[in-house]
């Protein structure tokens, strides 16, 4: 049985990405900070093999320990999707973010990928396959000044990804980055879930830019 360990997932496109992969047969381990809502979620996913793991991204020891326990619950995990939801005080305009926040940023979209990959990599490595799925707002692709935070640090996620592409591909992981413009509107996640699937499947580029 192989796993997807979706870290950040909600009833939106959590759950939809949840379904498309318990589809192709996958088990899923939800990860996100409030257990009460991952257990609804899993209570949601009645089709689907699923557990869900507290866990907080900012908390290193606590986000590899959540991604450990799914591995030896469901089975090794051969997709990470990384999507949690930006928090406020990461979406003030580039004039008004402090450095604190800029810090806190750094540590949710750039050092929590870096706990999770470096958690599953090497089991990856091992098997010769799997795939690691990032997902961010349009500010991945391009900085803008409303949202100061995301924008430092989606650029740092990004780079973090692009480089994980680029050294990876020759063992059979592929890293790929899918861009969402804007809010997720609920009649669209099951077309993202769908992207992700074919991004998980066909291997192609790192940069994967939703078009509405």
């Amino acid at each position: 049985m192989t796993t997807l360990a979706i870290v950040g997932a909600g009833e939106g496109l959590g759950a939809a990405v949840a379904r498309r992969f318990g589809a192709e047969g996958f088990s899923v381990a939800l990860l996100a900070r409030r257990q009460d809502r991952l257990d609804k979620l899993v209570t949601d996913l009645k089709d689907v093999n699923s557990r869900g793991y507290a866990a907080d991204v900012l908390n290193a020891e606590e986000l590899a320990w959540a991604l450990e326990r799914a591995a030896n619950d469901l089975g090794p995990i051969e997709v990470l999707q990384y999507s949690p939801l930006p928090q406020r005080q990461f979406l003030k305009p580039v004039l008004e973010t402090t450095v604190a926040e800029a810090r806190e940023a750094f540590e949710f979209s750039v050092a929590g990928p870096m706990t999770a990959v470096n958690q599953v990599l090497p089991g990856m490595r091992e098997r010769g396959r799997g795939s690691i799925l990032f997902v961010n707002g349009g500010s991945g692709a391009r900085p803008n000044p409303k949202v100061g935070g995301t924008s430092i640090a989606f650029a740092g996620e990004g780079a973090y990804g692009q480089m994980l592409h680029e050294t990876l591909g020759a063992e059979g992981v592929h890293v790929g980055q899918l861009i969402i413009p804007g809010a997720i509107e609920p009649d669209e996640t099951a077309e993202l879930a769908g992207k992700l699937w074919r991004m998980h499947s066909e291997r192609g580029e790192f940069r994967v830019v939703h078009t509405r």
